[in-house]
């Protein structure tokens, strides 16, 4: 009887620990992946009859709160992007309202965020910053929703540190893909995924205009934070650090730019640096005048590809119905 009693009571005990500890438990979350997609929206075009919307945010470091007004103004006035492409500072805003937060929650987020809480120090010989932290916030934010997951498509860019090349993520951890996004070489450790180390996607593609185009999209909303470098601060090391970045991704941002049917180029000039967690209101507040000064741009790009479409379906509908002599 004794012994009975011994194992009902450590069954109990089993039983209830279980029950404590289960709620806390996630599901398992996929690494990061890059999967490919072969015109995944050309249903919106065949039946909607509305030209596919992306919307582009660029890197830039902490200038990337300009995303967050310029997302308050395009959803004030109904603009929905039918899906998002972020690189470094642009992933991190881009999974926040790739999940289906609201401008003011971002930017309630965006206020209340400390260093402390993305910033962690190592003493590593590939860098003296550790991005598990930058990781570990965007998938609490985010309710860790897998990319496949977000309420708008997200997909995030990366370098691939030891070919150079390119990667886009569209499925499994959000908060991994955007921290291999916006691991600024030399600064943070390369995020590591299924042992090969990725970088900050702005050495490849700072404003990631084409991977948009390769998605299918007919209208390009591309939102540019970085700084012109006349306007940046050289006086110390860190103002150094920022305008090599300005410089180098500059000429490539320069270039993908031209691409885009609408550029958003929030006046940020000293407002703002890489490594400056002060006046968000203030970058903020040039994201929404920048966009606002765009509206009409953005109108028009719109209902011009709008017009295109209408045709596109009649040559289909020719092609696949000719018309008898």
């Amino acid at each position: 009887m004794k012994r009975l009693k011994s194992c009902v009571l450590g069954l109990s005990v089993i039983i209830l620990t279980g029950c404590q500890t289960t709620p806390h438990l996630r599901p398992a979350i996929e690494d990061a992946q890059a999967q490919v997609l072969s015109q995944p929206y050309s249903y919106i075009k065949q039946q909607q009859k509305r030209p596919v919307i992306a919307l582009v945010l660029g890197s830039g470091g902490a200038r990337g709160y300009a995303h967050i007004g310029a997302i308050q103004v395009l959803e004030e006035h109904g603009i929905h992007p039918d899906f998002i492409v972020g690189t470094s500072a642009g992933s991190i805003v881009g999974a926040l309202y790739a999940s289906g937060k609201s401008p003011e929650q971002i930017k309630d987020i965006a206020l209340n965020m400390k260093v402390q809480d993305v910033r962690e120090i190592t003493l590593r010989k590939n860098g003296f910053l550790d991005g598990s932290k930058v990781e570990r916030f965007i998938n609490d934010q985010i309710d860790h929703l897998p990319l496949q997951k977000m309420k708008i498509p997200l997909f995030v860019v990366a370098t691939e540190l030891k070919e150079g090349k390119k990667v886009v993520f569209n499925y499994g951890n959000t908060g991994q893909a955007v921290r291999a996004s916006a691991s600024i070489p030399s600064m943070f450790v390369p995020t590591k995924i299924h042992d090969v180390e990725y970088v900050d996607g702005g050495l490849v593609s700072p404003v990631p205009v084409q991977v948009a185009r390769e998605l299918g999209a007919d209208v390009v909303i591309a939102v540019d934070i970085l700084a012109q470098p006349i306007h940046t601060e050289t006086s110390n090391v860190w103002g150094l650090f920022n305008q090599n970045i300005n410089i180098m991704q500059g000429r490539l941002a320069e270039e993908e730019l031209k691409d885009a049917d609408v550029v958003i180029q929030p006046d940020l000039r000293e407002k703002a640096h890489i490594f400056d967690v002060k006046g968000r209101e203030m970058t903020m507040q040039a994201g929404i005048d920048a966009a606002q000064s765009k509206l009409s741009e953005i109108e028009l790009a719109i209902q011009s590809k709008k017009n295109l479409v209408q045709p596109d379906q009649q040559d289909f509908a020719l092609k696949t119905f000719p018309a008898h002599p």
